[in-house]
């Protein structure tokens, strides 16, 4: 008897059967799908943009050239430790290990054996008191630093880029540019950077500062050119570039590089109200750096020229007292003696407005130009006198090496009869040699106070005459008043030192 199938046998079969195809239909189906999302999902987001210059090649080619400059410097020993004492007074009698005891020691270089101290001899042994940084300029060991880095040294210490540290004797520094060259003998050739020629550099482009900040070693940051010409009252020769890239301590005398590897000025000071980089130094030009590199090189010391004129701005003020149309030039407030100025035969109250035919455009400028020419050249100055103008030669002097001291004896008080100039807010005689009007007050609020005049200033002209009697100040403002001009020029001595300022015309 043949059996049959079983129905449900059957049926579950076809099931099974079914359940496998959709099975593996499920199992293509989600392979497709999944190959499927893989195949359209989106690109990741690439923006197409212009993109900023990358430094990194800069950087490679000019780091070998730059350095750590560490300095030292022989010191005396501090008074205290003359009398045994360790620190502020009572520091001695605090316990070895407290922490301001460890500071002081190590501050001081002392150690403390069986609790008694032991101190180098410190009237000979060098300290660090510096760090600053600094750039080859030659493949023989000559390098540029600020003065201001190495002014209280007595040995130098060069560290270069991959870490070797290299003794420097110094060369010679100019404190009025802020700069000094050092030399390094032996280590074999090195890598150095050229001066750019900063005339060509424009507000906005782009510098790499690379120095030592901190003392942490090379470190790279950028920025642009934020100004030209600034001056910071650092001195007679101010002309800074100003840069934003960051400068901090330690980045003294390195160098502001453009994107050619070139320098275009020695970084030297930050404008910082918290003593961080705030985004504002200064370098020194790389045409001024250049040169005064050169003089030290050679001898070690830079010789400029010297006029022998007290020289302050012309304002706007000033120009408009003496009838001028632009404020240019820089004016003479006072010749010295012994100076080539006197012998030329220039006086106070003249406008210098060229030297050899170049255009004088402010007071800072012709001492920059003065500067420039050595001791000896003779140079050609046009002023302005009496609203005319007139050229001299001149044979420049050397400027000395300091500040020379007037030699006129201290004003004696006046005993003349006094006269209020009432227009003006103060009070004048004539002085007792008869040469010019000695102010004996000043009201607080007045036109005079405005101007810094104070007692004890002595009026020796008024646009550019002399003045014996308060009469003379008077007639001087009607003169101006009828040649319709706002104010007139007062030239004002203290302490042997001359300057001018502006006074308005009676205003009734």
């Amino acid at each position: 008897m043949t059996n049959s199938p079983n129905p449900v046998s059957k049926n579950r079969g076809r099931l099974l059967a079914a359940a496998a195809s959709i099975a593996i239909a499920g199992a293509i189906g989600l392979s497709a799908v999944t190959s499927g999302t893989q195949a359209v999902l989106a690109d990741p987001v690439r923006v197409e943009a212009p993109q900023a210059p990358s430094f990194a090649d800069v950087v490679e080619k000019v780091s070998p050239a730059v350095v750590s400059v560490r300095v030292k410097s022989k010191v005396d020993q501090m008074a205290n430790e003359e009398d045994g004492s360790f620190g502020p007074r009572g520091f001695d009698n605090l316990p070895d290990d407290h922490p301001m005891k460890r500071f002081f020691r190590q501050f001081r270089g002392g150690e403390w054996q069986n609790g008694q101290r032991w101190h180098r001899n410190h009237e000979h042994q060098p300290r660090p008191v510096a760090q600053g940084s600094g750039f080859f300029i030659s493949d023989d060991g000559y390098l540029v630093t600020n003065n201001h880095v190495v002014e209280d040294g007595s040995s130098f210490t060069v560290v270069t880029n991959d870490g070797k540290e290299l003794d420097a004797k110094l060369i010679g520094t100019d404190p009025r540019t802020d700069l000094a060259v050092l030399k390094v003998d032996g280590g074999g050739k090195f890598t150095y950077v050229d001066f750019a020629d900063d005339n060509k550099v424009r507000v906005g482009d782009w510098v790499v500062a690379v120095g030592n900040p901190f003392g942490l070693g090379g470190t790279v940051t950028a920025g642009i050119v934020s100004a030209r010409g600034r001056d910071i009252g650092a001195g007679p020769y101010d002309d800074f570039i100003q840069i934003d890239a960051a400068v901090n301590r330690g980045n003294s005398g390195g160098p502001a590089f453009n994107l050619n590897g070139q320098v275009v000025g020695v970084n030297t000071a930050i404008f910082s109200p918290s003593g961080g980089s705030v985004g504002i130094a200064f370098a020194i030009p790389a045409t001024t750096a250049k040169q005064v590199v050169q003089d030290l090189m050679k001898d070690g010391s830079v010789k400029r020229g010297w006029l022998g004129v007290q020289i302050q701005p012309v304002t706007a003020d000033i120009a408009e007292s003496l009838g001028l149309k632009e404020a240019k030039g820089a004016l003479v407030a006072g010749v010295q003696d012994d100076g080539p100025a006197k012998k030329a035969g220039i006086v106070s109250g003249d406008i210098i407005t060229q030297v050899d035919g170049k255009d004088v455009s402010s007071s800072r400028e012709l001492a920059r130009v003065i500067g420039a020419n050595p001791p000896g050249k003779a140079v050609e100055v046009t002023l302005l006198r009496n609203g005319k103008s007139e050229t001299m030669k001149i044979d420049l002097g050397a400027l000395p090496t300091s500040d020379k001291q007037a030699s006129a004896d201290q004003q004696q008080a006046p005993q003349n009869a006094t006269e209020t100039l009432a227009d003006l807010g103060m009070t004048v005689t004539s002085a007792d040699d008869g040469k010019g009007l000695v102010v004996t007050a000043v009201e607080p609020d007045s036109d005079a106070a405005d101007r810094g005049i104070q007692a004890g200033d002595v009026i020796t002209a008024v646009n550019s005459a002399e003045v014996k009697a308060p009469g003379d100040v008077t007639k001087a403002m009607e003169d101006a008043a009828k040649a319709g001009r706002k104010a007139i020029l007062v030239q004002v001595s203290r302490e042997d030192t001359n300057r001018f300022v502006t006074l308005p015309v009676n205003k009734g």
